[in-house]
Parts: structure tokens; C-alpha cells; sequence
């Protein structure tokens, strides 16, 4: 039994499957997780609304040990399809080439699941390397700095204090304005924060990607008080 679940409260999705994090922790196994916060079908196609996803990993087998989802719309199917993949024994990374019914109104080309699996597949490989929000603190205390490549409106919003703003379309010629050491890069939800730590990994840089950007990061200090 996988537990697969979902309720309705105040207009939003609330499913899971699975092992969540709490448990995972309360007994002591290994696990790595991934926040994405993608959109329920097409962005350009009127309607879209966002979903937050979660999934936990086995950090050796790449097995999916659980799910969360939460959205207005579309947190039922990504749940649904995560269980049938973890019914069949597919890994985090499979989740990447599973082929889901597109069109602009009920999907994306890169489902919410594949994009899932896409993250999963670049941190078990090393291509990328991940923070999580509640770390963020503790490496700019070790002297990690952060860059924002946000939008210069995006950062005026609302951003990580002591963060560095540098909007990634602008990295490469800004370069040397980067500070010297490790960095942490982010953007909203973190695809831009992918394209950044490639960038700067490509020179030399020692990169960690926020992982489910300032979105995350931002729900997570809310929960501090």
C-alpha cells in the first residue's frame, strides 16, 4: 500500500503518496527531495495555475520513496502518475521520458513530472549540485555568497537578504562582478538558477542550485514566524 491521497481544502489539491519527509527523517532513512513549482498545463494558455511538487528520493537507488503535490488544479494527475510509477518500480529519473497526453489546455510538453524527473536525473549524475532553503543561512555564514539572477524587479519584490543581483541573461558579461569563493544561485522556482550554476560551473565556479528557488525559500522562512 502506497497510502496515495488527496483532499480538497479552501479551492486548492492536497495530495500525497508515499513516505513523506517527517517520517523519513523519524526513521532514520536516507532520502534526498526536490521542490518544483510548475504550471498545471501550458503557461501561455489562459487558466494555467501553479503546482507545487515535492519528491523524495533514495539517494542511492534513485527509487521514489513519496510525493506531495498542491495546487488549484492538475495535483491529482501528477500524484496519480507518481504512484503508478512507483507501483512499477520506475526510478526518480524515468520520470524524466515518461510520455503524458499534451495539448496547451491540459498540459505542458515537459509535464510537471518530467521536469521532476529532469532535476532528479542532473542531481543523481552530479550535473547539478542542490542547497535547500533551510540551509541557505549556514552557507552564507561559511562565506558562500548568493546570486540572485533574478529580474531587477523580481529582486525589489522580495529577495534573500544578502543576496547579489545579477538577471542570468546578464551572467556572462557580469561576470567579474561575481565575488570570489562558493556560490549559491537561485531564481523563482529554479530553472534559471540551473542555467546560472552552468554557466558559472563552466568557469570554474564551485555552484550549489537553490533547490525550488526563492519560492521555496520564501514558504519555507514563513513557516519560522
Amino acid at each position: 500500500m502506497l497510502g496515495t491521497a488527496i483532499v480538497g481544502v479552501l479551492g486548492h489539491q492536497v495530495a500525497a503518496v508515499g513516505w513523506n519527509e517527517k517520517r523519513l527523517v523519524a526513521a532514520g532513512r536516507a532520502h534526498r527531495f526536490i521542490h518544483t513549482h510548475a504550471a498545471s498545463h501550458a503557461g501561455y494558455y489562459p487558466g494555467a495555475e501553479s503546482i507545487s511538487l515535492k519528491l523524495l528520493i533514495d539517494p542511492q537507488t534513485d527509487a521514489i520513496l513519496g510525493a506531495q503535490a498542491v495546487g488549484r488544479d492538475g495535483a491529482d494527475k501528477r500524484i496519480d502518475v507518481i504512484a503508478t510509477a512507483m507501483r512499477a518500480g520506475l526510478r526518480a529519473s524515468d520520470l524524466a521520458e515518461l510520455e503524458l497526453a499534451y495539448a496547451p489546455q491540459f498540459g505542458s510538453a515537459k509535464d510537471p513530472v518530467n521536469m521532476l524527473g529532469f532535476v532528479a536525473e542532473n542531481r543523481a549524475t552530479g550535473l547539478e549540485d542542490s542547497i535547500q532553503w533551510h540551509e541557505v543561512a549556514d552557507a552564507q555564514a561559511a562565506g558562500e555568497t548568493v546570486i540572485d539572477v533574478r529580474t531587477p524587479a523580481e529582486f525589489a519584490a522580495g529577495a534573500i537578504p544578502g543576496a547579489v543581483n545579477i538577471p542570468v541573461d546578464e551572467l556572462r558579461v557580469r561576470a567579474d562582478e561575481v565575488p570570489a569563493g562558493d556560490l549559491v544561485v537561485h531564481c523563482a522556482v529554479g530553472i534559471r538558477g540551473h542555467v546560472a550554476g552552468r554557466i558559472l560551473t563552466a568557469s570554474g565556479r564551485r555552484v550549489r542550485n537553490l533547490d525550488g528557488g526563492y519560492r521555496t525559500w520564501s514558504a519555507g522562512m514563513s513557516t519560522r514566524g
